[in-house]
């Protein structure tokens, strides 16, 4: 796969559990210094993905939205990879960024970054970007600040995976298959 990959693989999710199931599936097969870049609407799903590769990876801590905390890191529990799990959102640009300081520790663990589009990518030339999109209903809605739960439902999803770099290759062959619906 090259820098601008246009391989794609899909995946339609019914509910948080299988998203979950899809993180969880997915963690076993990352391993330390695997960059993963989450994309999509507020309330999509990207934590939710998140809350299973940190069960798949066996990491501690509940794994929750890192808004405002910006970047939470999960110890593995079970001697693999740790779990650094960062939101770009409030981040302007790749210098905010550095104040983070992840790309030193990109090597050690497996870096999740909600929100990272066009913040990202330097980081790392081998990188996974998911994007989680609600088939209905669009995004969630902001009622003064506060994402409005009440009017979310647990629809569908598409979680559509673009892998760059060959450190990818046939991760996506046995991944959930029971949920894959097409390769682009």
């Amino acid at each position: 796969m090259t820098e601008n990959s246009t391989i794609r693989f899909s995946y339609r999710v019914s509910d948080a559990d299988q998203t979950r199931h899809l993180g969880e599936e997915l963690a076993h097969h990352l391993r330390a210094g695997d960059l993963i870049m989450l994309r999509g609407g507020l309330g999509a799903g990207k934590t939710t993905l998140t809350q299973g590769i940190g069960r798949g990876l066996g990491v501690r801590g509940t794994v929750a939205s890192p808004t405002f905390i910006v970047a939470r890191v999960h110890p593995s529990l079970v001697g693999g990879p740790d779990l650094i799990h960062a939101d770009a959102y409030r981040i302007r640009d790749l210098d905010d960024l550095e104040t983070l300081d992840l790309d030193s520790t990109i090597g050690q663990a497996v870096t999740v970054v909600e929100w990272g589009e066009g913040k990202t990518e330097a980081m790392s030339d081998s990188r996974l970007e998911i994007e989680v999109r609600r088939e209905e209903g669009g995004e969630a809605s902001l009622d003064g600040g506060v994402v409005d739960l009440e009017s979310m439902d647990d629809g569908q999803r598409i979680i559509t995976f673009t892998p760059y770099s060959s450190r990818w290759d046939g991760v996506f062959d046995e991944l959930a298959p029971e949920l894959k619906t097409s390769v682009e």
